[in-house]
Order: structure tokens, then C-alpha cells, then sequence
């Protein structure tokens, strides 16, 4: 593990693989940290310097006082590249990392070659789904990570993924409630609060939009919904909940590589 400074703090991240190769960076979901990619990491580093990090709030990396923007955890992931002398990247995060990535390929695409947005939306959820979470979290604290934990398990896997693989979903919800109270209700404002629906059009780089198709929490709806919009987009649907990586594992990781190298 390494650390940037960032001007209020440190921004956790690993970097693995070839020197020579181009950097993909890997964008973790609101409640998880950079392990949540260790399923991929071994056939992307084969291609890429895979670049994965703790959004802020997150894992390792600094937890600052609240709330955050997604145009802040975007602005994060330009400082890292900069201090790693990165000029330009391949892009791919998952629900609050598709934000992210949806935030970078509109207000600075010449850092990206690709971008990958899986489970994620334009918009995500409204204010009604996130302010309650948000004052739960700031009240019960780790109490409330735990209880967010278990009710987590049917947002982010089917119920036959979570039943037949136990040793693959007990670790990604592990990180949920090892995830800082504070540093998770600041990232729940700031994925409540971003809303790209009117700049998605302005979007000229090449992007695919992975969907779950049981995916309640961004359904494949939302994932046509941008791709309606960005121009030359293609989209892929799984059969997964809200954490398609993990559950479609290496067909998830074949198709995300054959778009990023053609």
C-alpha cells in the first residue's frame, strides 16, 4: 500500500503491473474499498498498471468533514494521477465509482482514453432514499455500519450468488462495516446530489455501461437511459445484483478487457 498527500490528507492506493503498460484505474462503490477489485486485478495487471485506491472516506485514505461531492472524489482521482505523473488513464468504477467516472469524462476527458461505468445512473436514488441513511449513520455509527452491513447483502448480490458463495460476499460486506461512519454519510451526499442526466451528451470519449439485470439499486433502465445519450456508447448486462464485478466475476473481467483493448 502507498499514499499520495493530497492538500488535506492522504489518498490510499496500489499500483501493480507492468511499468510500460497503460494505467487503468479502478474506482471502488460507496461502502467498499480497493479489495473490492482483487478478482480482477490478476488478468488486468497481465495488460495494464492497474491504479486502484480508497475513495476519500474510504479503506486507508483520509476521511474529511462532510459532505462530499462526486466533482471532489473526481478532482481526488486527477491529484493522484499528478502526483503519480500519469498524463492519461483507462477509467473503470462501480455505482459511486461510475460517478466518478461519468464526472471525469465530462469535465476532463483528456486524461481518459476509455471509460468503464458499471452499475451505476445518470442519477442515483433521491433525496428521500439517501437523508435518512445519512442521519442514521451520523447518529448509531459503527452500529449503524453493521446493521447497513446485513441489509447490504440483498441490495448488492442475488440471493442464489450469496447463498452458494459465502467466501466471495463476506468479504466485500466486511469492508461496509469496517467503512468510517463519518467518511460514508459524507460519499451518501455526495451520490445523492450528483445529477448528469443534462451533461451525459457532452460526452465524446469511448464508454461501456455494465449492468446487473438484477440489479434494483441501478437497473439496466438506467444504464439505457445513458447510453441513449453518449454517443457511440455500448452497453452489457450480467446476471447480477448491484456488485456485477464480484458476481459475474471472469466473464465480467473477459468483457470489460476485450472493450478496453479494442
Amino acid at each position: 500500500m502507498s499514499a499520495v498527500q493530497l492538500a488535506d490528507g492522504e489518498l490510499n492506493y496500489l499500483l501493480e503491473g507492468p511499468s510500460d503498460a497503460p494505467v487503468l484505474v479502478l474506482s471502488n462503490s460507496l461502502g467498499t474499498d480497493l479489495h473490492m477489485w482483487d478478482a480482477q486485478v490478476a488478468a488486468f495487471s497481465e495488460h495494464f498498471r492497474v491504479l486502484r485506491y480508497d475513495t476519500r472516506g474510504h479503506g486507508q485514505s483520509l476521511v474529511t468533514e462532510g459532505p462530499y461531492s462526486i466533482e471532489q472524489n473526481g478532482r481526488d482521482v486527477l491529484a493522484l494521477l499528478d502526483a503519480l505523473h500519469i498524463d492519461k488513464a483507462y477509467f473503470c468504477g462501480l455505482s459511486m465509482g461510475g460517478l466518478i467516472g461519468q464526472w471525469l469524462a465530462i469535465n476532463a476527458p483528456e486524461r481518459l482514453h476509455k471509460v468503464v461505468v458499471c452499475n451505476t445512473a445518470a442519477k442515483i436514488g433521491n433525496p428521500d432514499v439517501w437523508n435518512p441513511r445519512i442521519e442514521t449513520v451520523l447518529r448509531d455509527g459503527a452500529a449503524a455500519m453493521v446493521a447497513l452491513r446485513d441489509a447490504s447483502i440483498a441490495r448488492w448480490f442475488t440471493p442464489e450468488f450469496a447463498k452458494a458463495e459465502p467466501a466471495k460476499v463476506e468479504p466485500i460486506v466486511g469492508m461496509l462495516a469496517q467503512t468510517s461512519p463519518q467518511g460514508y454519510a459524507a460519499n451518501c451526499a455526495a451520490v445523492r446530489d450528483a445529477d448528469f442526466r443534462e451533461q451525459l451528451g457532452s460526452i465524446r470519449l469511448p464508454v461501456l455501461v455494465v449492468c446487473g439485470t438484477q440489479d434494483a439499486v441501478t437497473t439496466p433502465a438506467d444504464g439505457g437511459f445513458m447510453v441513449e445519450r453518449i454517443e457511440g456508447a455500448q452497453m452489457i448486462e450480467f446476471h447480477a445484483a448491484h456488485l456485477s464485478n464480484v458476481e459475474a466475476g471472469e466473464l465480467f473481467t473477459q468483457c470489460v478487457m476485450t472493450f478496453l483493448q479494442a
